[in-house]
C-alpha cells in the first residue's frame, strides 16, 4: 500500500504542476497535496466551489485550514490513478476555459 500512495503522491504533484497557474511541491508522506493556485487569479475557496459545481472535482480551499491557507487548495491522493488523472484533467480544462 505504501508503494501505491507514493506513486499517487508523485502522480498528483506532476499533474498539478502541468496545470496553468498551479505550483505544487511533493508532499512528504501525506495523503494530500497542497498546491499553490494564486497564479490562476482565483481565490482558493471560490476556486474550490467552482471546481465542485462546474467540473465535478471536490477540493478544499486552503483558508479552511487557517488564514495562511489563502492561495492554496487541498487535493487528496487517496483515489485510483485513473480517477486522479480524470479529476486533474477536468481541473485543467476548467482553468483554461474559466477566468475568475
Amino acid at each position: 500500500m505504501l508503494v501505491a500512495f507514493d506513486r499517487r503522491r508523485k502522480l498528483v504533484t506532476d499533474l498539478l504542476n502541468a496545470l496553468p497557474g498551479v505550483s505544487c511541491v511533493l508532499p512528504k508522506g501525506a495523503f494530500y497535496a497542497f498546491p499553490n493556485v494564486s497564479a490562476t487569479g482565483w481565490k482558493a475557496k471560490p476556486l474550490a466551489s467552482a471546481l465542485l459545481e462546474e467540473a465535478g472535482v471536490a477540493l478544499i480551499g486552503g483558508p479552511d485550514f487557517g488564514v495562511l491557507g489563502e492561495g492554496y487548495i487541498r487535493v487528496s491522493c487517496a483515489n485510483s490513478d485513473d480517477n486522479i488523472e480524470k479529476a486533474i484533467m477536468r481541473m485543467g480544462k476548467f482553468l483554461e476555459d474559466r477566468k475568475p
